[in-house]
């Protein structure tokens, strides 16, 4: 049986009661610093909250450690470390290598996406230096990662909604070069979503202000049980900024079909968690914030299309009919006389016309999207789910017994009165008011003789009492499992490392040099300033490649028109920043040179 994990992003604890009520095994969320979403920081007492709560289900709190840590901070990241440690946070996500030589207590480690790992070589070592889980590169394609899943251990994680970075993850400096703001502190100023202006080799303006690196969303709804037949064992949903409407629709919608395939296979997958959510709306995922959808590489012969070259803000669903539309829903469109993507707000529908807030026109043949739907705001308002944990009950002269699907047995003795009563009582109904707590009675055993009576008093405050019981014997039982040992023999898969390995601090260092890496160059943000100022500099690394995109890929070029235009080098240049565009065809790669 393997055991299969939805885990979902919470930005703060309200977000993160929410997934779980929602249906997530478990959450991940930034700390009070050194998670890659600065934004999305959240205090100890917080995070000690939410491990309360999350609990309860035997679902998982991970915490965001995935920046590069400075020499100065090794310290605060030790005491950072020891107090969730503390308050019982399940595993750290982390790209620094430093935090394998710190003075840590024995919590579990994943490896961050942003460690780049889409190769056996990488992932093998990976294990074997000690972490737990592995979070795959997004651009893997569903052979790449079954090779992955099938050479390791432990398991594998795979991103499978979300916003997708142009660059591979934990490789992109643009930010950092061009805005002085660090992707891998956690600050990213998102060069992908910005206006870019591509030019040939002859200097001829081929696209104009068009958002050439942005990617669309990453939907994985349709390959959720390829994925798991390749041997996935968790999967994240990307989103530490959303807010909570985002992350109970997209999480509802991931737990329906996760759900549907363990029911299909129940002798082979289980879920990680415990309890059943309950769910007051019909979970959909274009109505919530998305750039248009991309399945990505995960099928290398699946659709061409990868970005969203109008606009880096959310597409919203598709509208067949203006009929679909309600007063106050928000629209969008896009403008060929202006050449902009447009949005406005409906103010009503009129002899089968859209008027709009703004008086805009809309053309007759623009394509209309809903970005805001009234309605579905309504149905997600409020408390949309609950989630309980199935509790079976029985009671004779002995005692009172109580067995939750978690496991957990408790007995509690009985003082009885005796005395012949006319009738046996009925007293299921006495224990089926569990409201306000996380049990539903599922079975209820009355082994009672019939001369046996206790006052309907007695039995409330042995329902009270059981469910006291259960919630301390969860918490003193709960199955914390701790760091794996570092096979300190293991060989990383390079002998050199460049800045965009992300070597921050001298403890990284020795890390990687312990484990055969004989060359190191520093991270881009410990470099000095000085000695990048006018050098060439590869910034992003992306498998997304824009020839390909035009449909001019060199291998097989559909549109031939324009690929006879595309006489290199191209160029992409937003406001005073200008880049090279290289394509290394033998990898199917493209690399984004800043010019300097």
């Amino acid at each position: 049986m393997r055991k299969l994990e939805l885990l979902s992003p919470a930005a703060n604890k309200e977000v993160a009661r929410e997934a779980i009520l929602h249906g997530a095994d478990a959450v991940y969320m930034g700390a009070s610093s050194h998670g890659a979403r600065r934004k999305a920081a959240n205090s100890i007492e917080d995070i000690a909250w939410t491990v309360a709560f999350a609990h309860q289900y035997r679902a998982k709190v991970y915490v965001t450690v995935n920046t590069l840590v400075y020499e100065e901070e090794i310290n605060d990241v030790e005491r950072l470390v020891r107090d969730l440690y503390r308050v019982g946070v399940d595993a750290l996500i982390v790209q620094d290598m430093s935090l394998l030589r710190m003075n840590l207590p024995p919590i579990q480690l994943h490896a961050s996406t942003q460690c780049d790992t889409r190769s056996v070589e990488k992932a093998k070592f990976l294990e074997k230096v000690g972490f737990s889980q592995l979070v795959l590169a997004r651009e893997l394609s569903l052979t790449e990662i079954k090779e992955i899943c099938e050479r390791v251990t432990v398991p594998v994680e795979c991103f499978i909604h979300g916003a997708l970075c142009v660059s591979y993850s934990g490789r992109c400096q643009a930010s950092e070069r061009c805005l002085g703001r660090s992707a891998n502190r956690g600050e990213c100023g998102q060069m992908c979503r910005m206006p870019y202006t591509l030019k040939n080799g002859k200097g001829e303006i081929i696209l104009k202000d068009k958002y050439l690196l942005s990617l669309a969303d990453f939907n994985a709804s349709e390959h959720i049980e390829e994925l798991i037949e390749a041997g996935v064992s968790s999967f994240k949903i990307e989103g530490r900024l959303k807010d909570a409407d985002y992350v109970k629709n997209v999480t509802a919608a991931y737990r329906k079909i996760i759900d549907e395939i363990i029911r299909a296979y129940p002798d082979k997958y289980c879920r990680s968690s415990f309890g059943r959510s309950e769910i007051s709306f019909t979970p959909a995922l274009d109505k919530s914030f998305n750039r248009g959808f991309t399945d990505y590489f995960l099928n290398r012969r699946g659709s061409r299309k990868m970005a969203s070259f109008i606009t880096p803000k959310s597409l919203g669903e598709k509208i067949i009919s203006i009929s679909q539309l309600n007063n106050g829903d928000g629209i969008s469109f896009y403008n060929k006389t202006t050449g902009a993507y447009d949005g406005v707000r409906v103010n009503k529908i009129e002899n089968g016309k859209i008027r709009s807030a703004k008086g805009i026109k809309i053309p007759v043949d623009a394509e209309i999207r809903r970005t805001y739907d009234v309605e579905w705001q309504k149905a997600l308002s409020g408390q949309t789910a609950e989630r309980k944990l199935k509790l079976d009950i029985s009671i004779d002269e002995t005692g009172i017994t109580a067995i939750d699907e978690r496991g957990i047995r408790v007995i509690l003795p009985l003082n009885v009165e005796k005395m012949v009563a006319r009738k046996p009582m009925e007293i299921r109904h006495i224990f089926e008011k569990l409201g306000g707590t996380i049990y539903s009675l599922e079975d209820f055993n009355n082994n009672l003789l019939p001369e046996t009576f206790i006052p309907a008093s007695i039995l409330t405050q042995l329902r009270r009492d059981l469910v006291k019981r259960l919630d301390e014997a969860n918490e003193a039982v709960y199955p914390f499992e701790y760091r794996r040992k570092e096979d300190e023999s293991a060989m990383y898969p390079s002998d050199a490392l460049d800045s965009r390995d992300n070597v921050a601090n001298s403890l990284a260092d020795s890390f990687y040099r312990q484990h055969g890496v004989k060359k190191i160059e520093k991270a881009m943000e410990v470099k000095s300033a000085s000695g990048l100022k006018g050098k060439e500099e590869i910034v992003m690394t992306s498998r997304y490649c824009l020839r390909r995109e035009l449909g001019c890929c060199k291998k097989s070029p559909v549109n031939k028109k324009l690929f006879g235009r595309l006489s290199e080098p191209l160029t992409i240049a937003t406001g005073p920043n200008v880049f090279r565009l290289d394509f290394d065809c033998k990898r199917c790669e493209m690399n984004v040179v800043h010019q300097g």
